[in-house]
């Protein structure tokens, strides 16, 4: 299998999807991306889908495993990459999130831990090593960009500013204020208010973007597949977007870049 690239502390580092009905969201996936697929067993945890580019053994580009609650809604984990998972929890403690899963071992994966912050939403996090990572990112068919959606701004701010010592810069995009997350000159994520327009039960959450070079065949495509549109394709800033829900429930952005680069890849 492909080395995985490597990535700064504080930059995502893999993203897994959540899902109640895994052989639809796989089958929906591998359609909509041209992803393959294989699956591990977890001593003690169940079986774990990785997706890949190009072929089977080509680059990971993300994971899936089934919800093993019916109350958990589907979704999206994105990860991001620290320097000790220790010092990490004990920041997200420190600042009201709380620690889901301690630090654990996947089979042939690596180390991971999941969090929750303040507002309810999970996130994972990784370590230097042998840990779980992208094989490939920020290119077609892949995850380029990281976004929160959250109800206090303010708070996720100061949080995610002291567990992955992020920047916060404003941008305006159709009136609305937008918060990107940096680190250094590179755009590591972003971050949306969740105004009156979200479903009031909807809690806070991380949403992948995934780099197509067609947003509109693309959107169109999901439809057909059993997706629903949220955002049709639109034009922003970064790119021509797409906010969609998959099958299964999970929430996700296809996006076509303006530069080659990715969203994130300037400043």
């Amino acid at each position: 299998m492909p080395e995985a690239i490597k990535l700064a502390p504080g930059r995502p580092s893999w993203i897994d999807l959540g899902s109640p009905h895994p052989e639809t969201a796989l089958t929906f996936y591998r359609e909509l991306f041209g992803w393959y697929s294989y699956t591990l067993t977890v001593p003690g945890y169940g079986d774990y889908t990785v997706f890949t580019l190009d072929d089977v053994q080509g680059p990971a580009v993300a994971g899936m495993q089934s919800l093993a609650d019916d109350a958990q809604p589907p979704s999206w984990t994105c990860y991001f990459k620290v320097e000790d998972f220790r010092t990490t929890i004990e920041a997200v403690k420190a600042g009201g999130g709380r620690e889901l899963i301690s630090p654990m071992d996947y089979a042939g994966l690596g180390s991971m831990a999941l969090c929750m912050d303040p507002e309810g939403a999970d996130f994972g996090i990784t370590t230097p090593g042998n840990e779980i990572k992208f094989g490939a990112v920020d290119r077609p068919l892949t995850m380029c960009w990281a976004e929160l959606a959250s109800r206090d701004v303010e708070r996720a701010r100061r949080f995610y500013g002291a567990v992955f010592g992020w920047e916060a810069v404003d941008r305006v995009y159709f009136g609305s204020v937008y918060t990107n997350w940096k680190l250094g000159d590179w755009s590591v994520s972003g971050m949306v208010s969740m105004d009156d327009t979200w479903p009031p039960h909807y809690p806070a959450h991380w949403i992948p973007y995934f780099w197509v070079d067609d947003c509109d065949a693309t959107a169109a495509r999901a439809a057909d597949l059993g997706a629903t549109v949220r955002i049709p394709p639109a034009d922003i800033q970064p790119g021509r977007y797409s906010m969609l829900t998959d099958p299964t429930g999970a929430r996700l952005a296809v996006i076509t870049p303006r530069i080659a680069t990715g969203p994130g890849g300037s400043p």
